[in-house]
């Protein structure tokens, strides 16, 4: 789930800096100290924006910076459980794929893909069921809901477990013709009911 957090700190203006704009100034603070981070609270942050530097600061002996007081916001992604989520399919393996979500991957295992048996073509790249012949690739959209989540670096040791075998989950394309299945299903019980009435 995406968030934006508004936060209030004090941040350490260095006497080089003296001269700049103070927003600006603030605004490279901020950013180096939490854009990359990985907050069990806050989830991974992924920009600093809206930076407003309190004109006025505090001097402390021994430093020759100054410390000022600053509002700000972040925009954070915290994998939340049993969310649904979109996502890109930016790797394929014999045990999986692996799902772009926000700023981390997610493994979504064959197990979980679809109520089918699974093979892998390497050669293609390609996760294929056998009875529906159903085909996942890279660059596919699916629609996933998140099973397990732990907080770990970024691009490091997350870990985010998905499912796409659930009614409405998986490749958008085969959501769409599992609608379109059952709205032809529903307008045949229709007319057919029409019919019983009419006898």
């Amino acid at each position: 789930m995406f968030k934006l957090i508004t936060m209030e700190d004090t941040i350490r203006i260095p006497p080089e800096t003296f001269g700049n704009p103070l927003d600006e100034v603030g605004y490279q603070q901020v950013k180096a100290k939490y854009e990359g981070v990985v907050d069990e609270v806050l989830g991974y942050v992924i920009s600093a924006t809206d930076v407003k530097v309190s004109p006025i600061g505090k001097i402390i002996p021994g430093d020759g910076a100054t410390y000022h007081k600053v509002t700000f916001s972040l925009l954070t992604f915290y994998p939340v459980l049993q969310e649904v989520v979109e996502g890109e399919v930016v790797e394929i393996a014999d045990f999986g794929a692996f799902i772009r979500i926000g700023p981390v991957d997610a493994l979504l295992h064959v197990s979980q893909l679809m109520d089918d048996f699974i093979s892998y073509d390497e050669k293609q790249g390609v996760l294929i069921g056998k009875e529906t012949n159903r085909r996942l690739t890279t660059g596919d959209r699916v629609r996933v809901r998140i099973t397990a989540a732990s907080l770990g670096r970024v691009g490091g040791s997350a870990k985010i477990g998905v499912t796409a075998r659930q009614p409405f989950l998986g490749k958008l394309e085969w959501i769409e013709q599992d609608l379109k299945k059952l709205k032809e299903a529903s307008e045949k019980k229709k007319e057919k009911e029409m019919e019983k009435t009419k006898e």
